[in-house]
């Protein structure tokens, strides 16, 4: 490994950030090195340029509880730190400067689209170090770049999650041959929006399999299927089993199934939710046939990741988390015309941290009122998960 890059690894890793973008990067000390407070939302923060480059500037966020702020949270400070600074890198660290969630925000027009990365101590940097270095810069660029240069330069680092890049491109060569080998779907629009209908519901069921929810903690719970359908018959996977598993699994109570799909499918539990009800392209068509090697590929596809159902610190540097899953829907769904939205992280936090909390609040305090001559009229909303 080059002297250059293992000393840029030690300092990511000890979280000198500061030496790592003067020393290491070739950017400059920042104008003023003053800790700035800011007010958000009754929570005390506090920023401080570390480094700064030809108008683009590096902060570090610090809250006074020492959390890392959540991710609507992060968008409001994002928004009062753009006014001074309109091109800029924000680092939120913890109190013991054993987290960090590295934060930048892609600007299209009006909208925002955030990008983070989030690094633990003691944990695989590589991933993370692959995007710092490419804000690396020479001393004879320094009389060349502008703000835009090195703009492009945060993008190019930090724009889209490697994985999700990579995962996607991969994804959607599959999705091509998939759709390719799909028989009794007249109409191209209808047969191309279907692959991205069961291409989901995979994806959705490969989580679950993952994380041991389904038949008893079976983690190649659709691998194992296929195989035991394979030895029933040819091109069997789709038309006897997923069928069953999606209609008559997931979407139905246990009292409400048929005798013999237990046998089939195992222990799976009911999701009362609308992914697994009958599409309307699946009522429209109902002959539907796909050969068994197109699971196959897929299945291939996903057993090359990390598969985690949230979106935890200190994951594998494969990992397919729901931001990824997120990314994907937003590509293949077309929302005008089949009324599907994709509603962003930062939004889903603000708004159960604005009802559902609120209701569970609510109650607590009631409960508390009638039973305690003191009420907990103390108790505030607590804050989202900041991951």
């Amino acid at each position: 490994m080059p002297q250059t890059l293992k000393e840029s690894r030690e300092l990511l890793q000890d979280f000198e950030f500061n030496k790592l973008f003067v020393q290491k990067l070739g950017w400059d000390n920042p104008s003023s090195p003053k800790t700035v407070p800011l007010e958000i939302e009754g929570e005390t923060y506090s920023r401080k340029a570390i480094s700064q480059l030809n108008g683009v500037v590096v902060y570090e966020i610090t809250s006074a509880s020492g959390n890392i702020p959540n991710g609507a949270e992060r968008l409001t400070i994002y928004r009062e730190i753009v006014q001074i600074s309109a091109e800029n890198l924000l680092i939120f660290i913890d109190k013991n400067r054993t987290k960090c969630l590295w934060y930048w925000v892609k600007r299209e027009g009006t909208k925002l689209y955030p990008r983070d990365h989030v690094y633990v101590k003691r944990e695989p940097c590589d991933l993370l170090l692959s995007k710092v270095t490419a804000l690396k810069v020479d001393l004879e660029e320094l009389e060349t770049l502008s703000v835009i240069d090195v703009a492009q330069r945060l993008q190019a680092g930090l724009d889209v999650e490697r994985v999700t890049k990579k995962f996607f491109e991969e994804f959607k060569q599959q999705h091509v041959e998939f759709l390719s080998v799909i028989r009794g779907i007249d109409k191209e629009t209808d047969r191309r929006w279907y692959t991205s209908v069961l291409l989901n519901r995979l994806m959705f069921v490969y989580f679950l399999q993952r994380k041991g929810f389904i038949d008893s903690g079976k983690m190649l719970y659709l691998q194992d299927k296929l195989a035991e359908s394979k030895q029933r018959g040819t091109d069997l996977f789709y038309s006897q089993f997923l069928k069953t598993l999606f209609f008559d699994g997931f979407a139905k109570p246990l009292d409400l199934r048929e005798e013999g799909v237990k046998e089939l499918i195992g222990d799976v539990k009911y999701l009362n939710g609308g992914l697994f009800l009958e599409h309307p392209i699946e009522q429209n068509y109902p002959n539907i046939a796909i050969p068994d090697a197109a699971f196959e590929k897929i299945f291939n596809l996903f057993a090359a990741y990390s598969w985690n159902l949230d979106d935890t610190v200190g994951g594998k540097e494969n990992e397919i988390n729901p931001a990824v899953l997120g990314y994907i829907f937003e590509k293949y769904i077309n929302q005008k015309a089949f009324g599907a939205y994709y509603t962003r992280p930062e939004i889903t936090e603000y708004l159960c941290d604005r009802t559902i909390n609120k209701l569970i609040l609510d109650k607590v305090n009631n409960l508390s009122s009638s039973n305690s001559s003191s009420p907990l009229t103390n108790v505030e909303s607590p804050s989202s998960s900041p991951y």
